[in-house]
């Protein structure tokens, strides 16, 4: 499956810079947002641990995605903890691109249903709210710009993602189709090469 992974990606290389001004533009992701969300860095730093630890118990407590963590889960809270950090203190170029791509990329590699992806993030988006009220409860203009800003990059990452998830889905639908029906992938490119002259 990595082979034919391989020779697809080189044949449908994903430009990340591409991605990336596409997805900010989609989602609001501006420089002064940016700009923003690592100003706050070191207040809200502190709180992001705990996101993590509640994000890591609530997942734990429903079915469908404790199956997915099973002695996983001290190794996904480091990574998790990690990407936290990274939203507020970027830089949210093709290499951040490029490494949410890559996460999208896993979760179809782990069946993980897309709706987890979505379902997370609104999770997460929740914790990071509840954050944000409580430590700029006094600053209501800089609490509502931060949390559009956090709104938005949430957002590019969850779009990137999904348009990974997308496109690593339909590799493995190709696969498996190949697979099973002993056709060779040269014979596929050129029928399909073929149907779209």
């Amino acid at each position: 499956m990595e082979q034919n992974r391989d020779i697809e990606n080189s044949k449908h290389e994903v430009d990340f810079s591409e991605l990336m001004i596409y997805a900010k533009r989609f989602t609001g992701l501006t420089q002064q947002r940016e700009s923003l969300l690592m100003e706050s860095t070191l207040e809200i730093k502190p709180a992001l641990p705990s996101i993590t630890e509640r994000f890591y118990t609530t997942l734990q407590g429903i079915d469908q995605t404790a199956l997915y963590l099973e002695g996983r889960v001290d190794k996904l809270k480091k990574t998790h903890l990690f990407w936290l950090e990274g939203l507020f203190t970027g830089p949210f170029d093709k290499h951040y691109v490029q490494s949410m791509y890559q996460v999208g990329r896993v979760h179809v590699d782990v069946d993980l249903p897309v709706e987890f992806m979505s379902g997370g993030m609104s999770l997460i988006g929740d914790e990071i709210t509840n954050a944000i009220f409580d430590i700029y409860s006094d600053r209501t203009n800089q609490c509502q710009q931060l949390l559009k800003a956090v709104n938005s990059v949430m957002s590019f990452s969850l779009l990137i993602m999904q348009q990974s998830y997308q496109n690593s889905s339909l590799v493995a639908e190709l696969d498996r189709f190949l697979a099973i029906t002993g056709m060779s992938r040269k014979l596929f490119d050129n029928l399909a090469s073929a149907y779209h002259k």
